[in-house]
């Protein structure tokens, strides 16, 4: 009755469609280093996940104001892909902009980020919490002026001696952790999807600690 009276004075269901693509939107981005150098490193493993779901789904990566950006598309929702070019430090201009210019909502966002806490290749998604020490949380912490946003770390574990904690988030992969990435890669890939699909609390309980 309600749609037929809207109808007849004129309105239109654009306003409401508009909402309803919004929530059909999500911007996931992948935190790291631009640069050749920082490539392989264990505190790029956010590019590194963004890569692989590119180059799995035959899409490419385009630079634009603050960042490469990519496009994925599956079962009606769209997956923009963010790796922000602006370092690890200041992340969270980037994301900012993005989720303004693209209209996302904040609950649509999934940031990915090493974690040293986490044991190589564990996988753990969080709706809220500290930036734990890592810059790149905070500037995003900071720029939202929120710490309850979707967040998805992927632990590199903490072999380091004392004092080395830079040397060694910055350095590469070893040997043994170059076998075991694309398994992890594929995974967290399969993470991705389902935040979008099934939502972040069946994520949550089908993928931590996978």
């Amino acid at each position: 009755m309600w749609k037929a009276i809207k109808q007849w004075l004129g309105f239109s269901n654009k306003a409401e469609l508009t909402e309803e693509d919004k929530m059909k939107k999500f911007l996931i981005v992948g935190l790291g280093n631009i640069g050749e150098k920082y490539a392989n490193t264990r505190h790029n493993i956010g590019f590194k996940i963004l890569d692989y779901l590119a180059e799995t789904n035959d899409i490419t990566f385009e630079t634009v104001k603050l960042g490469d950006i990519s496009t994925f598309k599956i079962k009606g929702r769209t997956l923009i892909l963010l790796k922000p070019s602006t370092f690890m430090n200041l992340s969270g201009k980037a994301i900012k902009y993005w989720l303004e210019k693209e209209n996302i909502p904040l609950e649509n966002l999934l940031v990915i980020t090493d974690d040293l806490n986490l044991p190589f290749g564990s996988l753990r998604l969080k709706t809220k919490g500290s930036d734990g020490g890592h810059n790149g949380l905070k500037d995003t912490q900071d720029k939202l002026q929120t710490v309850k946003y979707n967040r998805f770390r992927f632990g590199i574990s903490d072999e380091f001696s004392k004092g080395r904690q830079v040397d060694y988030v910055l350095g590469e992969w070893n040997e043994d952790e170059n076998s075991k990435l694309k398994e992890r890669l594929k995974i967290s890939a399969e993470l991705i999807k389902s935040f979008a699909l099934a939502g972040v609390n069946t994520t949550m309980n089908q993928f931590n600690g996978k």
